[in-house]
Parts: C-alpha cells; structure tokens; sequence
C-alpha cells in the first residue's frame, strides 16, 4: 500500500511534497510544498509573481476550486504610457509572440493562494511547508538539461533586464546564460520566502513589496497600484461536473474557459467509439481532431454568451455540436502542473502559471513577475481591451476523473492554449482506449489551432497523406515537444494504491510514498 504519490515537473518539485507526506502532512500540506520548490526548481514555470489553481478533493467531499488566479487592474493607462512590447518564443518546429514589460503585469495571486488554502486545507505549520523551497534556493539547484532548454526558448524575456539576466545567468559567465548543470543560488528568492512565513501575505499585498511594486508600476509603465494588491481575494468555486462515458469528470469552472472547453469537446467525442478507430489511425486523429476544431469554433461564435462557458453544454448547444461532429468525422502556450494524492483520499491537482514572466524582479526577493496581460490567450479580445478589474479567464484546468471501476485520476496540464488538448487526450486514452497510466500521459498527441492540425511524432506517411485530403495544413513535428503540454497525472485505485506518471515532454517525475 502507498501512502500517496506525486508527479510534477522537476524532481525537487516531487521530493518536497513527498517529504511533507512522510512527515505526516496531507495532500494539500504537499501540494503548497511542491508549489513554492516549484518557484525554486522550475522558475520560469512558476513564480510568486504569478497564480493558479487549486482543484482539491477532501476524502468524501465533493470537489471545490481555490482560483488564485491573476486579475485585471482597477484602472488601465493610456497605450502611450505603457511599458508593453513583443517578444517571440522559439519552440523549434513553431514559435510564438509574448508580450513582456511592466504594462504585462496582472494582479499576482500565488501568494494569496498559498495561505488561503494552507488555512482551510493544510495541517502542518506554514513554516515546515515553506522549508524545502528555502533550503533549495538558498543552497542551490543544479540546472537540468529540461530547464535549460526552456531559458533557451524565452531567452528574450530573461535579458530584457540585467535583473531578469542575474537571475538565470551562468555564475561563472553572468553575461551568458547558465548551462545544464550549473548551480543555481537564489539567495533574496530564500530570504523572500523565510519573510513570508514570518509576516504572512500582507507584506506582498499591503506591504513593503506592495509599495514597491506598484511605484516602480507607476512610474515605468505599468498598471498595478497599492489598491489591486489591498483588494486581491482569492475565489473558492464548486467544480464544473460532467460525464464522460461513465466517468465522472470535474474541472475548473467559469468564469475560466479551460473546463468547460474539455467538457465540451469531451461530450462530442462521446458521439464517436474512438475505440474502435484504433489508436493513431487517421480516423482517430481525425475525430480529436474535429472535435477541437468545433470547439474552437464554439469558442469564437460572436452569439455565444462567453461569460458562461458552463452553457457550452446545455443540451440543444451540443445536440447542434455533434451533428456537426459526426459529418466532419465522415472524412476519412510558462505553465507547472502538481498532482498529488494521500492515503487519506485526499486528492489535489494544482495548475500554475506566471505565463513567461515580464522580465521585471522585485527588487530584492528573487520574485520575477507575471506577463498575463501580454498572453494573446487570455486576452481574446486584443492587448489593452481587457476589462478593468476582472479575474482573467485561464485555459489552466486542474481536472478529477471518478472512473466507474473506483479508481481516481488526479491531472491537469501546462501549455497555453494546448492544455485543453493534452488534458481530454489523456482522459480519452485511459477511457476510451484503456491505456495503462504512463503510456496513456506518454503517447503522442494532436493539436489544432488557427487552421493547422499539429502532430507529435511518430506518424506514418501514409497516414499523413490520408489526413491531407481532409485538413489543409497538416505539420508532423520532428520529436516530442513541451508545445503538447506537460500533463503530471497521479492514479488511485479503489484499494487507495496509488502511483504517479511524469509527462516526459516536460520533465516529468513521479515519486510513489511507501508506508
């Protein structure tokens, strides 16, 4: 029997929250803890400076979303004053355009969120769970080859100030960034964090870094003032349920749209047996991938009430759906996910994100700060239309699946707008397709978006041909790709055993915790 497992996206991730269950924590005492090493281990991933979400399972309760997420300002300066400009991201196959820069920042809610659910949900003290992530920062980590390869990708954005360059830059070369293998110290990132155990949130939302923050805002071009900060609360909501083939399916609710895009695009594939199209065949790649395409064109319909995404599955908007859905399958984007389970039955799925960051550290806490205004799929109405003082709309969708044997499936994804995708593949593969864990996180995904069917590789030629008569734009990437998302899944069974798969495009680490 475990009692518990974990999965994240960097081994020192995964070994703080297993610490913290050996020591007789929770799954919610591990997750906070997985969260701030994630801060240390994976610093453009996630970052005090940015939010997420915390979908938490209580044994025998129904399931309840903590949104910390990032929020729009009260007030919004002229275009002419604000501190914004483009970056691009080179994935290799694709790359895509950030905006970066003081007038990027959102309201942060990842401090906030770590001490509201260490209040309701966590039994150790606040200082045993902050402890690993400030022994790591203070006495290094060493560069993976994972995390290197991300620094590559946003090299942009961490040189876009010498502060943003110091804190990734080679220690023997400080005008270089670090190479796999170096080690990383972030001594003001520890002394950041023994502060917060000390004063609590407020000295982020009230206090000294808050004044700080917002009058560096004011006068180099941002937005945030002291009363975003005061006025920041963190929002508890019941989960969004659907069913998917028996199973029971909950994930983050409105007013974010990532939820109930997976219930959505879930409940048009339950119109296909995706069983029986065999699994990579073209008739398989071309019902996921048509179920995307409908649901990105749900997405964009100017009639549709996009402030209750919960109405996407009303039965009239799907009976319209999936008869769409059954003539198209006639043709023959800085995010960290932490899944954990206890042997309580405690069950938490946590998605964070700091988007890539905006290039701007707090002075003197090692805290680089969000870009959320500066991501295109957050703000789906253009860059400085954003309404004022709103929580943003995120793609991020810590999901729980009840499957009908008792077992539990605990998972949820990074990747920008791919994190629909990567979430409802790996629900299709355990359900649909009967996939055991790792191979069902492991296999290779799809992706539509903008009029191009993405495909991770392998793919035979002449599946490909097959699906170029059907879809215009058709592009098979050269290997695997952190593009597909990074879904960390852990598994219960009806017994409680439970056991982790790291999704190996992201660095993935599993760790299961013996009695």
């Amino acid at each position: 029997m475990t009692a518990g497992s974990v999965a994240a996206g960097h081994p020192l991730t995964a070994e703080a929250a297993a610490e913290v269950l050996r020591a007789g924590g929770n799954a919610f005492d591990a997750v906070v803890a997985a969260f701030c090493a994630a801060c240390v281990a994976e610093p453009v991933l996630a970052s005090l400076g940015g939010g997420g979400f915390l979908l938490a399972r209580q044994a025998d309760r129904s399931p309840e979303v903590f949104d910390f997420f990032a929020q729009t300002p009260r007030t919004r300066r002229p275009v002419e004053e604000t501190d914004f400009r483009p970056i691009m991201a080179d994935f290799g196959d694709a790359s895509q355009e950030f905006h970066i820069g003081l007038g990027a920042i959102a309201t942060p809610g990842a401090v906030a969120g770590i001490f509201a659910i260490h209040s309701e949900l966590c039994r150790l003290p606040i200082a045993e769970l902050l402890a690993p992530a400030s022994d790591m920062a203070r006495q290094g980590v060493s560069m993976t080859p994972f995390q290197q390869g991300i620094n590559r990708i946003i090299e942009p954005i961490l040189r876009a100030t010498p502060e943003a360059l110091a804190l990734f830059a080679d220690p023997d070369h400080p005008d270089r960034l670090a190479p796999a293998g170096a080690q990383m110290r972030m001594p003001d990132l520890a002394s950041a964090l023994d502060a917060l155990v000390t004063e609590g949130p407020q000295i982020f939302y009230r206090g000294e870094w808050a004044h700080r923050m917002t009058r560096d805002c004011a006068e180099g071009g941002g937005h945030l003032r002291l009363d975003d900060l005061a006025a920041y609360r963190v929002e508890r909501r019941p989960a969004l349920w659907c069913s998917y083939r028996g199973a029971d399916v909950y994930t983050n609710p409105p007013p974010s749209q990532g939820g109930s895009l997976i219930g959505f695009t879930l409940a048009l594939l339950e119109a296909v047996d995706l069983g029986a199209l065999g699994r990579g065949r073209a008739a398989h790649i071309h019902a996921l991938a048509s179920a995307q395409e409908l649901t990105q064109r749900l997405r964009r319909d100017a009639s549709f009430d996009h402030a209750d995404w919960a109405a996407a599955l009303e039965p009239e908007t799907l009976k319209q759906f999936r008869t769409m859905m059954q003539d198209a399958v006639s043709f023959t984007r800085g995010t960290t996910q932490i899944s954990v389970a206890d042997a309580e039955g405690n069950l938490a799925s946590l998605t964070l994100s700091n988007g890539e960051g905006c290039g701007y550290v707090l002075p003197g806490t090692g805290i680089m700060v969000n870009n959320m205004l500066g991501e295109e799929d957050v703000n789906p109405h253009g860059f400085h239309r954003w309404p004022t003082d709103r929580r943003i709309s995120s793609m991020m969708a810590p999901t729980l699946v009840a499957l009908s044997d008792g077992t539990w499936v605990v998972t949820g994804s990074s990747g920008s707008n791919r994190i629909r995708s990567a979430i409802l593949q790996v629900i299709s593969n355990l359900v649909d397709l009967g996939l055991d864990l790792e191979p069902a996180v492991a296999a290779p995904r799809i992706h539509f978006e903008g009029g191009l069917l993405n495909l991770e590789p392998p793919v035979e030629a002449e599946i490909c041909m097959q699906l170029a008569r059907r879809w215009d734009n058709v592009k098979v990437w050269s290997q695997p790709s952190i593009f597909f998302g990074g879904a960390h899944t852990v598994m219960v069974d009806a017994q409680g055993r439970a056991r982790g798969a790291g999704d190996p495009r992201r660095g993935g680490v599993a760790l299961d915790i013996s009695d």
